[in-house]
């Protein structure tokens, strides 16, 4: 018998010390590190956390985990692009109060570190009476979230003004709403992560956590590369995956990440030219979530979309994209079922839509009648997916969600992993505002602060 790591580790008949060692001991100890902090996830929310946990706690050693070969894999870096300004979201909400904090710092933070952008501006465009009722509303919370020199148009003319080939009754004008690329922002937040002092470790895929022996240390974080992370605390921001990572824990199924893919097509450059605004419709309050719309792109293209199908796996950007675990998980979900029923024919509609970009040019030519079929890129597209989080009941869990996992180290009971299990949109938009919301949920949860009070006893 050897005692390694504090653990007993049995000898074969044909092993001896000597090889016992080499072979499994010190590929052992290459494997293992241990930190104050890991935060599993290097999406945008993951890698801003991050750097603000570090900024805020230089002393401690904090790692950031990421399943794939780099950041801002999949949501981050497969979506819209555009920063919001906060218009939507219930007066006093913290979404809105996020949005508006969010917006405000993304545009500090590119002009500080030399990001490009546009202030493109956004036109939310009501082509019918009962749109136009709709569209009051939205100014009246937009004035009361304090969105910045929105603007209500009255007629097409006014309308025309900012978007010459856009038509409509009236219109709300956001100037500050802009684009940029969500992926480089992410990137640059980790790279003030490591000039701080923290660690980035990409294909590190998180398939289990376990309580440690190392007192110090008590948290065990698995991988399926074979590297085991011992940590005093773990923050996860998961995304697509934060319920599967909240399980593996020992946390509730619900809610339930379902994914949802949304499709773009693509305007011809001749078209795309023409067209310099976000153009929204006024949001339908029995599916908020859905809505075709104009959106530029930092690269001068357009897209156009999108549609919101369910996809077959949490990563699936095809229709053949596929997992038979995943899928089968989320249609025998009881949420998943009742919000399927509820939504039968809307959802098949979107699915036609899938197929038949026509039905999305149509749709479209309320706001541009001189779009055509003609005016699409043949062959050519984006998609994104959407981490929709749902509850049992099949409602759309549209509010942030944290789960905890205590554990019992030495006699004493603490929260030693927090899982961010929903980050609703515009995550992006308020990332900067979201991760110091998350990291005093930390400081908080875990007592980040106390233990830093004690450790500056005992140096003194």
């Amino acid at each position: 018998m050897l005692k390694i790591n504090n653990k007993i580790v049995a000898l074969k008949p044909w092993e001896n010390l000597a090889t016992k060692i080499s072979t499994r001991n010190i590929s052992a100890l290459e494997n293992r590190a241990c930190y104050d902090i890991v935060v599993v996830g290097g999406g945008i929310v993951g890698a801003a956390t991050a750097r603000e946990l570090k900024k805020r706690q230089r002393h401690l050693k904090i790692a950031l985990v990421e399943k794939e070969k780099e950041l801002a894999f999949h949501q981050s870096g497969h979506n819209s692009g555009v920063i919001h300004a906060g218009i939507y979201y219930t007066p006093g909400s913290l979404k809105a109060k996020l949005c508006v904090e969010g917006m405000k710092l993304a545009y500090e933070y590119c002009n500080t570190k030399h990001i490009p952008y546009k202030k493109v501006g956004k036109l939310i465009v009501a082509t019918n009476s009962e749109e136009v009722k709709r569209l009051q509303v939205l100014h009246e919370r937009g004035i009361k979230n304090n969105v910045p020199d929105l603007k209500k148009l009255i007629g097409a003319n006014e309308i025309k003004k900012i978007e010459p080939l856009c038509t409509g009754l009236e219109a709300l004008w956001s100037p500050h709403t802009g684009i940029v690329d969500w992926k480089l922002v992410t990137n640059h937040y980790a790279e003030d992560f490591k000039q701080d002092g923290g660690d980035i470790h990409l294909n590190f895929e998180v398939n289990g956590f376990n309580s440690s022996e190392n007192v110090d240390y008590p948290i065990e974080i698995f991988s399926k590369c074979g590297k085991i992370f011992e940590s005093k605390y773990v923050l996860t921001c998961g995304g697509l995956h934060s319920d599967y990572l909240a399980e593996l824990s020992g946390c509730s199924k619900s809610p339930k990440i379902v994914p949802f893919r949304g499709e773009y097509l693509i305007l011809a450059a001749e078209k795309a030219k023409l067209i310099k605004a976000n153009i929204y419709p006024v949001p339908d309050p029995r599916f908020p979530f859905l809505g075709v719309h104009f959106t530029p792109r930092m690269d001068g293209s357009v897209w156009i979309g999108p549609n919101a199908v369910f996809a077959f796996k949490k990563e699936g950007y095809r229709w053949n994209d596929f997992n038979i675990k995943e899928l089968f998980d989320n249609v025998t979900y009881p949420g998943f079922l009742k919000l399927a029923y509820k939504y039968m024919g809307k959802g098949g509609q979107e699915m036609l839509k899938s197929f038949s970009p026509k039905m999305v040019v149509r749709d479209l030519q309320k706001f541009i009648p001189s779009l055509t079929f003609e005016d699409i890129v043949p062959g050519q597209g984006a998609a994104g997916v959407r981490a929709q989080a749902l509850d049992e009941d099949g409602n759309l869990v549209d509010d942030f969600y944290f789960d905890t996992k205590s554990y019992d180290i030495g006699g004493v009971t603490k929260n030693r992993i927090l899982h961010c299990r929903n980050a609703p949109s515009p995550g992006a938009t308020s990332s900067l505002a979201i991760a110091k919301m998350i990291a005093d949920k930390c400081e908080n949860e875990f007592r980040i602060q106390d233990e830093t009070t004690e450790t500056q006893k005992i140096t003194v």
